[in-house]
């Protein structure tokens, strides 16, 4: 048998590499086309570069330095965009029901994943966001982070501290059970489709706020509606103004049951819920055709 030519090695391990590549880059970036961007950019380096000890190694600092360059670029973008800022609805799939160790874990990487923690995470410079992610997301030791980041590994220690602390201060630990999740959806759902008020206020937190991004290119809350008098107002409301002529679907997005609401084929909305204590804390509308794209 023939040995394999390096090209071919590289080749198979950037493919078996790539789906935990694009998820540091996702969770940095929060836009797919972005992270794609990214971890295709990283192959390219790969293929030109020569004596590479660690393909893994090199991918991993190769994105994430990429993303942490294009976070530092995108401030003043970012500043200017309007209405609040939520992370591109990522489709995820359902994981098979395997043992508990298993389902944990799971659990873990849903939570990593959803729009209420990004949203979060988004609020750390670039390198805080990075150490925080291949730490707590991706569980890499210090002194790998060190190297990927480019800093000291106490230092690095440091930085992850004082993010979790932020981050942990910000967001409390969901309730992490998608049959729960599930239920409340549908309810809320049904109770803003059937303009009960009632209903739809017994089901939010005290300190509910929703979040509704637009990006200026459709309509949208310019700015975050809290309590849940006036949240429940808004979403009978907006139910009210689409009712015969959208159509409401229920799709897993960044690990969570959420709804995608179309006019015809074209995706208008998502609604993903943040839920604390079997109530809904956060209410998140994504309603930026760009944003979209991905679902259609």
């Amino acid at each position: 048998m023939r040995p394999e030519t390096p090209a071919r090695v590289d080749v198979e391990a950037f493919l078996a590499f790539r789906p935990k590549l694009f998820g540091i880059a996702y969770r940095m970036l929060q836009v797919r086309a972005d992270a794609e961007d990214a971890v295709q950019e990283a192959w390219i380096r790969l293929s030109r570069a020569k004596g590479v000890d660690s393909v893994e190694g090199f991918l991993t600092t190769t994105v994430t330095r990429l993303c942490i360059d294009q976070l530092k670029s995108a401030r003043v973008q970012r500043e200017r965009y309007v209405g609040p800022w939520l992370p591109e609805p990522l489709p995820t799939a359902a994981g098979d029901r395997g043992d508990p160790e298993d389902a944990e874990e799971r659990v873990e990487q849903a939570e990593m994943l959803s729009i209420a923690l990004l949203q979060v995470i988004d609020r750390l410079n670039p390198v805080e966001r990075a150490v925080f992610l291949l730490r707590e997301a991706f569980s890499y030791p210090y002194d790998e982070i060190a190297s990927i980041v480019g800093r000291r590994e106490d230092h690095c220690r440091q930085i992850a501290r004082r993010a979790s602390e932020r981050v942990r201060a910000d967001r409390p630990r969901v309730e992490a059970d998608s049959d729960t999740h599930a239920r409340l959806l549908d309810g809320f759902l049904s109770a803003a489709t059937e303009g009960d008020l009632v209903t739809l206020e017994s089901l939010l937190t005290e300190d509910v706020v929703l979040y509704s991004d637009g990006g200026g290119k459709a309509v949208a809350a310019t700015r975050p509606i809290e309590g849940p008098d006036r949240v429940a107002r808004f979403m009978a409301g907006v139910s009210a103004r689409g009712r015969g002529r959208v159509r409401v679907g229920h799709a897993l997005l960044n690990g969570y049951p959420a709804a995608i609401v179309r006019a015809g084929n074209d995706p208008v909305v998502t609604i993903s819920l943040d839920i604390v204590d079997g109530r809904i804390r956060r209410v998140f509308l994504v309603r930026n055709p760009d944003k979209l794209r991905g679902l259609a």
